[in-house]
């Protein structure tokens, strides 16, 4: 009775993890199989055709021959897939889509870097634009705040993350890791998962990454200001320009779960903040301001809730616009009554 047991709790994990390798299978061979769509379906047919047999002979207890050479079939298939999967490696030299066309580069003296490549389009519309990468230079002494931009697009669980660092002249600098899309190509969730788009790390002006988040796609931006102290900041912002020196001498992959817009920014915020502890909240990053507000990184003078209503910048953004331009005080405007992290705000609310 014992061993009836154990065979069929054997025969069922078995099964669920060919159903599982079929799964990944037909992703991968869907996104990354080149040819032709007949080529991919036929060949996806054939693999499940496989992993059907297969788990035919697993389910059936008499069928000892089927479920031996189509499961002998199927491992040397799954090898095959695998080994297949290892040759597709990431690249820098494609033809990119004009606003991830650049790398970011820098050169660091002391305190002081320049930056190369900041990306400052002039976006009319999405599909109108005037490229424009800049080279910028800033001094880390003068760093005096870290904002964290929460950008909603596919409902309240699923947000895209940017951090932005404030300097004592007035400056935003904006980081943000995105998809590196080739042109004409269009962002998939599912394909995020099947090595389908390379990682790119973009340095921008606020009135770029932002504006278009909030005045050209629609999404719901919010704004909060995160306390850190002045050390950390600086930690903070040179490993983004160590990231972003990687992925100029190492491409890498983007990852919808493991390697993201937030996952990589609590990977370089580890060894600044020990202790941070692994939370849902860091896969799904729409809840993120929560997860930061209970670690104390922002204002808890103020019900979470309440730093989200403050914090909402959409109508602030189109109302800065000058005709269909973006104005030289965006950044400010943005911020009108948002808190920061001591309670006080960043900028007085507008006037009625």
């Amino acid at each position: 009775m014992l061993s009836t047991l154990l065979f069929g709790l054997l025969r069922l994990l078995l099964a669920l993890a060919v159903l599982i390798a079929t799964a990944w299978g037909c992703g991968a061979l869907w996104f990354q199989l080149p040819g032709p769509v007949a080529l991919r379906f036929g060949v996806i047919t054939l693999w499940c055709t496989l992993a059907l047999a297969t788990m035919a002979g697993i389910s059936r207890v008499h069928w000892q021959r089927l479920r031996r050479w189509s499961l002998a079939g199927y491992l040397a298939a799954l090898f095959a897939l695998l080994g297949w999967w290892q040759t597709i490696t990431p690249h820098n030299d494609r033809d990119w889509a004009p606003d991830v066309a650049r790398q970011l580069t820098f050169e660091r003296q002391g305190s002081h870097i320049t930056l190369h490549n900041v990306r400052n389009f002039e976006w009319r519309t999405l599909d109108d634009f005037t490229p424009r990468w800049e080279t910028r230079e800033y001094d880390l002494d003068r760093l005096r705040s870290v904002d964290m931009l929460v950008s909603y697009w596919m409902g309240p669980a699923i947000a895209h993350t940017l951090v932005s660092f404030g300097f004592s002249d007035g400056r935003y600098l904006t980081f943000s890791v995105e998809i590196r899309r080739e042109r004409n190509e269009d962002f998939s969730t599912f394909g995020g998962f099947f090595r389908e788009f390379e990682l790119s790390l973009i340095a921008a002006d606020e009135r770029d990454i932002v504006r278009t988040r909030t005045n050209m796609r629609g999404e719901s931006v919010y704004l909060y200001r995160v306390g850190l102290p002045q050390p950390a900041m600086r930690q903070l912002m040179l490993a983004y320009l160590d990231t972003a020196r990687e992925l100029r001498d190492h491409p890498e992959f983007y990852n919808t779960l493991t390697s993201n817009c937030t996952t990589l920014v609590f990977d370089m915020l580890r060894p600044i903040v020990p202790g941070l502890p692994l939370d849902y909240r860091l896969l799904l990053s729409g809840y993120l301001p929560g997860y930061v507000y209970d670690l104390g990184g922002l204002d808890t003078s103020r019900p979470l809730a309440t730093l989200h209503r403050l914090g909402h910048i959409n109508a602030r953004a189109r109302a800065s616009d000058i005709g269909n331009h973006a104005a030289t005080d965006f950044s400010r405007a943005i911020r009108r009554g948002v808190p920061a992290a001591d309670g006080t705000l960043i900028a007085p609310p507008a006037s009625h």
